[in-house]
């Protein structure tokens, strides 16, 4: 006696599996989003909190007022209209000189026939997998010998130089983006463009994701520097992440606890609406380029960094 299969019921057990893998899948991304969206809840919840609601055991994540007398006291103790724009500026110029000189890099490793291409993409990774502190002091000398310590050259000039925060990365991604066909780059031979403007009206083109992408990350990577920063602008031009160090000194400095008011007590609400300001840029340009962002992390493969 032979038994009959339903075609039926296997596709519906196959549109079972995949929705039970859909589900999986879903809940997965719920919870690895959640660890990264918690810190940024609690931090925007605490910072809105009034004083008393952090003593409150019964208050955890809705407070009862929303209270901003502390971001008026952390906006003056950062200095924000100056810091901000110090940091914009210097982040800024940073990261477009580095876009245009690791772009140039890897458009010359990508296109032309460089004499001992493999090692020189050897030492970029070298260079990527060294430790920024090992190379900090020689070209804190080296700087200073230039009387650039306490300027910005002392930033500007690196990532002009494709020496910047990471370059070593952005040259092997835009390697990477510059290979397409060569037909592209004959076809304009043809019409009698040179090498500059080959790049310029038909490689840029070709890679603008990537740009993209490279300007975002160099942006964040500058605006969270401190290490370089403190070391090379020798407290000569203040940052926001710079001031958010010395934080708590400059808090205590500029609203004593000894005046018994609550408010000038350093507390944990102020310490997270210093830290709101400082990243919250960051956050608010995050959402505006998340879709060209994502398209620049696709074009160029990137799957850690």
């Amino acid at each position: 006696m032979t038994k009959k299969f339903s075609v039926k019921g296997l596709t519906n057990d196959g549109k079972w599996g995949q929705r039970l893998t859909k589900l999986a899948i879903y809940v997965l991304l719920l919870d690895f989003g959640f660890v990264y969206i918690y810190p940024i809840m609690y931090m925007i919840l605490v910072s809105l909190m009034p004083t008393s609601d952090l003593i409150n055991p019964t208050i955890q994540w809705v407070p009862t007022y929303l209270d901003f007398e502390n971001f008026k006291q952390v906006f003056s103790t950062l200095e924000y209209p100056v810091t901000f724009t110090n940091t914009v500026i210097l982040a800024g110029v940073a990261s477009i000189l580095q876009t245009l000189s690791c772009a140039l890099a890897g458009y010359g490793l990508a296109k032309f026939r460089v004499p001992l291409k493999k090692l020189w993409i050897g030492m970029l990774i070298l260079v990527f997998v060294i430790p920024t502190s090992l190379t900090l002091v020689p070209q804190y000398v080296l700087f200073n010998s230039y009387g650039m310590v306490g300027t910005e050259l002392s930033i500007w000039l690196p990532a002009a130089m494709g020496q910047g925060v990471k370059s070593s990365l952005f040259v092997l991604i835009f390697m990477q983006g510059f290979q397409y066909p060569k037909a592209y780059d004959e076809a304009a031979q043809i019409d009698g463009a040179g090498p500059v403007r080959t790049f310029f009206r038909i490689s840029i083109p070709m890679v603008v994701p990537t740009i993209i992408l490279s300007l975002l990350l160099s942006f964040v990577w500058y605006w969270n520097e401190t290490s370089r920063s403190g070391l090379y602008l020798d407290g000569k031009i203040n940052t926001l992440p710079l001031q958010l160090e010395k934080f708590d000194k400059l808090f205590g400095a500029a609203y004593p606890a000894s005046q018994g008011s609550s408010l000038n007590r350093l507390n944990e609400r102020i310490q997270m609406a210093a830290t709101l300001l400082t990243v919250g840029p960051l956050m608010i340009l995050y959402l505006l380029l998340q879709r060209k962002f994502v398209e620049g992390v696709e074009a160029s493969g990137i799957t850690g960094e």
